[in-house]
């Protein structure tokens, strides 16, 4: 063996690239694909009938405004209990941080049930709610309390880990300078979190765009009210409509899709401004 050649403990590119690339079409690629092309049989004018229906436009709507709606909760409370875990010790600190997993571990549809408990007007909470005004469950409020549960934890792991590496000499020079708390954090902190914040947000927004299980429950599922666009999907499936379901789906790709891009260009964006900063 030539003394020049560098060792890989991997095969070589092109045997890994065809793996990957089958990989990714046995699980990716090809159900996309049959998504499209079972679209496809319908005519443009079925198609728009489908899509354009009311009460697919008005799923649409409840569906990816709850969805950033839960997603933006998450970034900013997601960071807040972060921080608590990475910078303060307290009583019980373990058991919060292993709490924090909870919605991994825990199947979608036993969460709905949970929540729907919790909150319906009889519920542990919903009771102290309800004199109030503030219905929870079967509102489109009940999804956005379930997209914020499931979807917490993306954004804690994502930052927890950056803000263990993040240099706390830097802060301390930076108050040394005089700069206030507020200071710090803007011109500090904030720009090396962005990036993993953002990844956060993109992935806490892509669980909540797909969720089924934790909503159904909680939602009541109510025509033009709290039916989420997953739902109609299924309904479509259940009718053996299954193009209409397909035609439902790809508008939900489309638009998730062009939202996860315009995430990461501007991740990517933060990055390289941040790198230039630097």
């Amino acid at each position: 063996m030539s003394a020049s050649r560098t060792f890989r403990v991997l095969p070589g590119f092109r045997l890994t690239l065809g793996y990957t690339l089958a990989y990714l079409s046995l699980i990716v690629l090809l159900p996309l694909a049959a998504v499209f092309l079972k679209t496809a049989s319908l005519s443009i004018a079925e198609f728009w009938n489908v899509i354009s229906a009311p009460r697919v436009v008005a799923s649409y709507k409840l569906s990816f405004g709850m969805s950033l709606a839960a997603a933006a909760i998450n970034a900013m409370f997601g960071l807040l209990l972060a921080w608590s875990l990475v910078r303060y010790s307290f009583p019980g600190k373990r058991v919060i941080d292993a709490l924090v997993d909870l919605p991994f571990a825990l199947p979608t549809a036993v969460a709905g049930i949970a929540l729907t408990a919790l909150y319906a007007k009889n519920g542990r909470i919903g009771q102290y709610l309800d004199p109030l005004g503030i219905q929870v469950a079967f509102k489109p409020l009940g999804v956005l309390v379930a997209l914020v549960f499931i979807g917490l934890p993306f954004v804690v792991r994502t930052v927890q880990p950056i803000l263990e590496d993040l240099d706390t000499e830097l802060e301390e020079a930076a108050a040394s300078l005089g700069a206030r708390r507020w200071q710090i954090f803007r011109h500090v902190i904030l720009p090396v979190l962005l990036p993993a914040l953002l990844t956060g947000f993109a992935l806490a927004f892509a669980r909540a765009v797909g969720e089924y299980g934790s909503v159904i429950f909680i939602a009541g599922n109510i025509p033009m009210v709290s039916e989420i666009t997953p739902l109609m999907i299924i309904t479509k499936l259940e009718q053996y409509d299954y193009a209409g379901a397909t035609a439902i789906a790809v508008v939900m790709l489309v638009v998730s899709f062009a939202l996860l891009l315009l995430i990461n260009g501007l991740q990517a964006w933060t990055a390289s401004r941040t790198g230039r900063e630097r």
